[in-house]
Parts: C-alpha cells; structure tokens; sequence
C-alpha cells in the first residue's frame, strides 16, 4: 500500500505539464509517443471497422477544412514555442457514412475522424471548420493523455503506465477508444470533463480564426446543434457544458479569437 501511494506521488510528479494557452496544470502520464502509436493503431481499426463516405463533395470539404486547420495548429505550436510537439502529428482526415451520429473526434497525433451525421448542423466548411477545431484543440490540449491516464490508473493500478502501455497494447487500445467516447453511452464512461469541453472551445476558436475562418460562425453552430438536440439535457449530465452556458463562453472568448483572425 506504501509502495503503491509512493509510485502514485512519483509518476504524479514527474508527469505534471500545462496546456496551451489556458496553461493549466495537467497530468499527462502517459509517454506521448507510446500514446500516439496506440491511438495510431485505435484509429486504423476504427477506419477499417467503418463505412466511409464516397460522397465526393463532402469529402473534399473536409480535406480543406482539415489542411486548413492543421497548418493553423502547426502555426500556433511554433508560435508558443511548442514545437518540438509537431513531431507525434500525421494528419489524416475521414468521412464516415453514419447520419444517425452527430459526432467527431481528432485522435493524439492528428486522426480526424468526422460523421456524416454532424454535416446537416454544420452547414458549411466554416461551419465545419467549429466542429474539427475544437476536436483538434482537445488534441493540443492533450485531453487524451489525461483522461486515458486517469483511466489506466483505475484499470492497471499502480502498475508503471508506460510498461503497461507496451505489455498489454490491446487493453490499453481499448482503453483509448472508450477515453474518446468511440462505442460509448451516457453512464458508462463520460469522454472528456466540462473543464476540457470547454478549454477546447477557446483554443478551438483560436485555431479556425488563424485557419481564415469567421470565428463568430461557432456561435450559430452551437445554436444549431442545440436545437438539433431537442431539450437541453441537464449540465451535470455531460462533459458538455450546457448549450447557454457554452454560448455565453463562447461570446466572452470570441475578442481573443477575433485577434487572430484579423491577423
């Protein structure tokens, strides 16, 4: 039990590191490259286990918005002095056909994935552009490794996390899947807190406005999307803050945005 507290304290320590922008302390024990080669592998079974979208349009959309985006972000870790992070991306983007699901997700290391589903509320590329932004500001944030850190230690311990990453990849690559929320539901296992929803809704905005996207147009995605669900389901209920609340956010974020994209 001792010995156990003592590695507790000790992986605590030595994996403490702030997010951008927001610098907030976090705990990321996870090695990133270890995180990435499983999210890597998470990713590939997830496009393989899927139907992709061949419409040829929509495609090509996202191809724009995700170029877009990526430079952005490439842009903005070189410009706050994190770019020794650039290393672990390899940007790809899919479509995938399921229109009964509203949803998107950037994996470590930059796999977006995005639902035909959430294109109806999206609207536009700039309209798509909210939606993968603020999936790849998680991604910057390092969402991942904190909530599959949080979610290691619960399952393996007080095991060494990056021995168990190596010695049980197929644990550890489910383990990611549900820390994104991949098959998923409510009560069961809560993808990201509100803290981090909303951290990447302010560096979201950031990364579309340096992209050349209108950063005022999240406001109306996250008015559509709220209407698209029907009564607003209550705060506690979700990592997502409620949809005023995120709004109101979002109002009070859009200046700092603003800057960049007068840039």
């Amino acid at each position: 039990m001792i010995f156990s507290a003592l590695l507790a304290v000790t992986l605590l320590a030595s994996g403490c590191a702030t997010v951008p922008l927001t610098q907030r302390t976090q705990v990321k024990l996870v090695p990133t490259q270890e995180l990435v080669a499983s999210s890597f592998q998470s990713y590939d079974s997830i496009i393989k286990e899927s139907q992709l979208s061949t419409d040829k349009s929509s495609i090509a959309m996202l191809n724009t918005v995700g170029k877009r985006l990526s430079a952005a972000t490439e842009d903005l870790l070189q410009e706050i002095g994190r770019e020794n992070e650039l290393q672990y991306y390899d940007w790809e983007y899919n479509l995938i056909k399921e229109d009964s699901t509203v949803n998107a997700f950037c994996m470590p290391g930059g796999k977006i994935v995005v639902y035909t589903g959430i294109l109806p509320i999206a609207r536009s590329e700039t309209g798509l552009a909210v939606i993968v932004g603020h999936e790849i500001a998680h991604a910057i944030a390092n969402h991942g490794n904190e909530r599959v850190s949080q979610m290691l230690i619960t399952e393996l311990g007080a095991q060494t996390l990056s021995r168990a990453v190596a010695s049980n990849p197929a644990q550890t690559q489910q383990i990611i899947m549900m820390a994104y929320g991949v098959g998923s539901q409510l009560g069961y296992i809560l993808p990201y807190s509100r803290l981090h929803e909303k951290e990447a809704d302010r560096i979201g905005l950031i990364l579309m406005a340096k992209a050349g996207y209108d950063p005022r147009e999240a406001i109306s995605f996250w008015e559509r999307m709220a209407q698209a669900g029907g009564a607003n389901v209550p705060e506690f209920l979700s990592t997502h803050p409620a949809s005023t609340t995120r709004i109101d956010l979002m109002k009070e974020n859009l200046p700092e945005a603003m800057t960049y994209y007068k840039k």
